[in-house]
């Protein structure tokens, strides 16, 4: 009777056909990962392409080093009865120089992608990069417009009603395109899609623990923000009191805020609707707390938002932004 072996697959093909099964699996993972939220800025397709390009790579290492241990772990276990000792495995220098080039290779292309959409963002250059560069609004760190409110706090031992200073009046910053001749520094996420002069300028200042957005061309003092869709808006951004991070996770942008220098951060928000603005700085013990929302909005329905905050600006001058109300402890 004659024996008929199996004839075993070769080994160039059976990588072959996990090299396509990891390949197919990655580009799905890639595009399918479901992990962000939606775009509502033009800056988040780059990030978002960049993210789906790292995901792809994660995947394919994923499935490549989890798979190959789980291969060796099965193939190579020990049998029933079997005592001896594992056969001695020398290093092979060409499969070690092949593992260390291959993710070397990887980090420095990302790198170089990271850095590209850095620097189309704004990063590298926030106030070189445009046009009409005598058009922006420079402001130094002496003139950079502070805000401050006033909360109808308790004080211990204090009349009722006793106001206790947080924020000092808003001051809209004068125009100086001067000040590119003494090559004033920011820093940030400075250039929009669009060159020139942007479209919409807020001041935006961090503080424990709130955000106060103010509309230097408006006279508008806001808790909230409120943007056009679709228009070039530029945010110039300060702290208080410590450091602060700005950051709408729908936009893919976030910018920190630091006390005594100013950075800024310019954006097109092209979705209207509301999403959340989160501090992602531990800045005190209410760290969490300090939240607000951003409101996108048509540019009709931005006008129409901005006449009815003008009258109401118009009509209370001394209205208190924030409050906190209840007793306090001396403390």
């Amino acid at each position: 009777m004659r024996t008929y072996r199996m004839k075993q697959i070769p080994t160039p093909l059976l990588t072959l056909i996990a090299g396509i099964f990891v390949t197919l699996v990655s580009l799905w993972v890639g595009q399918h990962h479901g992990l962000l939220p939606e775009q509502a800025s033009l800056q988040a397709g780059l990030v978002d392409d960049l993210f789906d390009v790292m995901m792809m790579i994660a995947t394919a290492f994923f499935l490549v080093v989890e798979g190959t241990i789980i291969y060796f772990a099965i193939r190579y276990r020990q049998r029933p009865g079997d005592m001896e000792d594992g056969s001695p495995i020398e290093g092979n220098l060409p499969l070690e120089a092949f593992w260390t080039a291959i993710p070397a290779i990887v980090v420095i292309g990302v790198g170089i992608y990271s850095v590209d959409v850095f620097q189309q963002m704004g990063g590298l250059s926030p106030s070189l990069n445009h046009d009409h560069m005598a058009d922006l609004v420079m402001v130094d760190d002496a003139s950079s417009a502070t805000l401050l409110a006033q909360a109808d706090l308790t004080m211990a031992g204090g009349a009722a009603g006793e106001r206790a200073p947080l924020l000092a009046e808003a001051n809209p910053p004068e125009n100086r395109p001067d000040d590119f001749a003494q090559n004033k520094t920011k820093y940030g996420f400075g250039a929009g899609p669009k060159a020139g002069y942007p479209d919409v300028v807020i001041n935006v200042t961090g503080m424990q623990y709130a955000w106060l957005f103010n509309y230097p061309d408006d006279g508008i003092i806001s808790g909230e923000l409120h943007i056009p869709s679709d228009q070039d808006v530029q945010l110039n951004l300060s702290a208080q009191d410590v450091i602060h991070s700005f950051w709408v996770p729908e936009f893919r942008l976030k910018q920190d805020a630091l006390p005594g220098k100013e950075t800024q951060l310019r954006f097109i928000a092209n979705k209207p609707g509301t999403y959340p603005i989160v501090c992602a700085e531990l800045c005190g013990a209410y760290h969490g707390g300090m939240r607000s929302q951003v409101i996108v909005q048509t540019p009709n329905e931005y006008l129409e938002w901005l006449k009815e905050n003008r009258v109401a600006e118009a009509g209370s001058p001394n209205q208190t932004i924030a409050s906190a109300s209840g007793h306090h402890s001396p403390g």
